[in-house]
């Protein structure tokens, strides 16, 4: 039985690392990453602990297995990785319904990853969800970026309720800055 809660113990972000380990577009065939998407960003222990402190990520559990997680990425931690600092800064360049994003209330999703054999079943549904629950009292956004070419990923986040705003060019890829507006959507992503 899959659950999904917050993380809490060194074993979780250890999961969480060899998942992500597996899904860096660096591990990954080229057709398999066209296919099945792909992680850009690598993280360390030291850093999963520093986040999971200032905010809890979500993960999805089959017995002691993560199996999936929405990493939370909140302004206290904005600085302690280079790719998260830059789509910080990006992000708060932007404007969302005529106001700046760098005076509005948001999270931003670090990552997103499904384990290859739990794909396909509802798992992002339900790991944004909780994410969401956790966090909405707190944040009026969850924003993230996806690369163009990550299409899987792209069609999971737009189905989820977010929204394309920006785009922007990195390492030679194209990214979409995307963002779900938590003020006038259900917990599905439905209006309200």
């Amino acid at each position: 039985m899959i659950i999904t809660k917050l993380a809490s113990e060194d074993s979780e972000l250890i999961g969480i690392l060899a998942l992500q380990r597996d899904n860096l577009r660096k591990h990954l065939s080229t057709a398999e990453a066209a296919e099945q998407g792909f992680l850009i960003a690598e993280y360390d222990l030291a850093f999963l602990r520093l986040m999971n402190h200032h905010q809890p990520s979500v993960i999805a559990m089959e017995g002691t297995q993560v199996v999936g997680y929405a990493l939370v990425a909140t302004a206290d931690t904005r600085s302690g990785h280079p790719l998260l600092a830059d789509l910080f800064h990006q992000i708060d360049q932007l404007r969302f319904r005529d106001e700046p994003l760098s005076g509005a209330s948001y999270v931003v999703v670090g990552q997103l990853c499904v384990a290859k054999g739990y794909r396909g079943i509802g798992l992002v549904d339900r790991l944004y969800r909780h994410f969401r629950q956790s966090l909405q009292g707190h944040y009026r956004y969850a924003i993230t970026d996806v690369a163009r070419a990550n299409r899987r990923s792209l069609q999971a986040h737009l189905k989820t309720g977010f929204q394309v705003i920006h785009s922007i060019e990195f390492e030679g890829l194209e990214w979409d800055v995307i963002l779900w507006d938590w003020t006038s959507s259900g917990v599905d992503g439905e209006s309200a």
